[in-house]
């Protein structure tokens, strides 16, 4: 039998190597932090290509490309990162995952419009200062009550 890789594979038993963190929640952070930075690329690529190419405003430009980003984490959460789903209706999951993502929108606004806003920031600067604090908050928040043991 074949030793499960620790990124690509979406076994749902844990992969040796990820035996040694510990715990299902450790191999689960790991996932969520290599489909976060899949869904960063897809948020600071099209807030890039939103304000530098089409002129879009930042806070706008940063609403559109943070929506971009939760879809894609959406997916890669429900297909590979976490092991249990707490809801079986898909509807009330995504609601639920949605409201957490909304938060975490309201947050990454803050964070833009206080770092260059009223700071003066670049705004990618200002989007690297959010995404640490909003992948916290995504996680936990997911974890707490998306995907734990029904």
């Amino acid at each position: 039998m074949e030793e499960a890789d620790i990124v690509t594979s979406p076994e749902r038993e844990m992969a040796p190597s990820i035996e040694a963190l510990g715990s299902s929640t450790a191999h689960e952070f790991l996932r969520y932090f290599v489909a976060s930075a899949v869904a960063l690329v897809v948020d600071a690529g099209s807030l890039a290509l939103m304000i530098s190419v089409f002129g879009v405003p930042y806070l706008i430009s940063g609403a559109i490309a943070f929506c971009l980003g939760v879809a894609t984490i959406y997916l890669l959460s429900i297909r590979w990162v976490f092991e249990k789903r707490a809801f079986k209706s898909a509807q009330a999951e995504f609601a639920l995952f949605l409201i957490i993502g909304i938060v975490g929108l309201g947050i990454n606004e803050l964070i833009l419009w206080v770092l260059t806003g009223q700071f003066g920031f670049f705004y990618l600067f200002s989007k690297g200062a959010s995404v640490f604090v909003v992948f916290l908050w995504n996680f936990f928040a997911r974890k707490t009550l998306l995907f734990r043991h029904a």
